[in-house]
């Protein structure tokens, strides 16, 4: 953790402030910490022998400050946030803020379309090169994203996503200047070096938010100009803990085609929210036989419950390709009664 000024070092001043919270409300902290982050803090704070009053008021004052700041990004950005921190903070004091941030904080490119309506922002994006339409997409939400490439024209579609999916880095100057194409009136805050952007994670979260019928126009495509791109694609998008996101009669049904033997493997390394999800749509008698199973089969390896768990993936698709179940999904899927 780097130092904010020429005093304590950030990670001591996160330790004060843990301090300064007490027991019960810094474990809540660390709950959200990585455990090298946890390692590092307890260690600081074991070699914290004391806090003066001062220190601590410093310290606090100080984490207010870059709070406020952050809230005020996260509502509307730099100059937003500038404007208000002068209004509570005065000037000086608000630039230091801000100045703090911006050295320590990456805010992403695009933040003011966040708060742009979908169908809005496609209106001044989609006479745009597919790669730019890529670039926003990447930065957007899923939702939101899926609401433009749904309304793109077919043909655009696969093109796009198939560049969402295999974008890697891209300049800091290059997203600049797209952001003003856009009018962006907000102040990029990009390291100078490249931000990764993109990949096949980005293409299938959009993927499993848009309609079944875009989805597959995609896919279709993707299939046969990027095979491998798809089969990777694929693989990706539905996975089997979305199992949740099926209603009691689609998982009865799905469970009818199921092996019992692959289910219990599957089921192996799950949580218990979704064991309790597929226990709850079997007989009593079948789900102890499952459960019996799952215990005496004792370790296994994570190669066979993952294929154990693909193979109920791949049912699970095929009846939804056949219009017996249906996945419930951001997209606009019609109900089928």
């Amino acid at each position: 953790m780097r130092s904010f000024d020429n005093g304590i070092s950030g990670l001591q001043k996160a330790a004060v402030l843990l301090i300064s919270l007490g027991p019960e409300r810094s474990a809540g902290i660390f709950k959200h910490l990585k455990e090298e982050e946890i390692e590092e803090l307890t260690l600081e704070i074991a070699n914290t022998r004391s806090v003066t009053p001062q220190l601590k008021e410093e310290v606090i004052n100080e984490f207010y400050e870059v709070c406020l700041a952050q809230q005020y990004i996260a509502e509307g950005g730099i100059t937003y946030a500038k404007e208000l921190l002068e209004n509570a903070l005065g000037s000086e004091k608000a630039i230091e803020v801000i100045s703090k941030l911006t050295a320590s904080l990456q805010v992403k490119p695009f933040e003011f379309i966040k708060k742009v309506d979908a169908t809005q922002l496609l209106n001044f994006i989609q006479d745009e090169h597919p790669q730019t339409i890529a670039l926003i997409l990447s930065y957007m939400s899923s939702g939101q994203a899926a609401v433009i490439i749904a309304s793109l024209p077919p043909d655009r579609q696969a093109d796009v996503a198939r560049r969402i999916a295999v974008m890697d880095r891209t300049s800091p100057d290059v997203i600049k200047e797209v952001e003003k194409v856009l009018e962006s009136k907000f102040a990029s805050l990009v390291n100078q070096d490249y931000t990764i952007i993109g990949g096949v994670d980005a293409v299938v979260e959009i993927l499993n938010t848009v309609d079944r019928g875009t989805e597959k126009h995609i896919m279709e495509t993707l299939e046969i100009e990027e095979p491998e791109l798809a089969d990777e694609i694929r693989k990706k998008m539905f996975v089997f803990e979305d199992i949740l996101l099926l209603d009691d009669r689609a998982i009865q049904r799905v469970l009818r085609d199921v092996d019992n033997n692959d289910l219990a493997v599957a089921l192996k390394s799950t949580n218990e929210q979704v064991q309790t999800a597929v226990f709850n749509n079997m007989s009593k008698r079948l789900a102890v036989m499952i459960k019996e199973d799952m215990e005496f089969m004792g370790p296994v390896r994570m190669k066979d419950v993952e294929e154990a768990q693909q193979k109920i993936v791949n049912i699970i698709r095929k009846l939804e390709d056949a219009g017996e179940i249906v996945i419930s999904r951001g997209g606009g899927d019609e109900i089928v009664v």
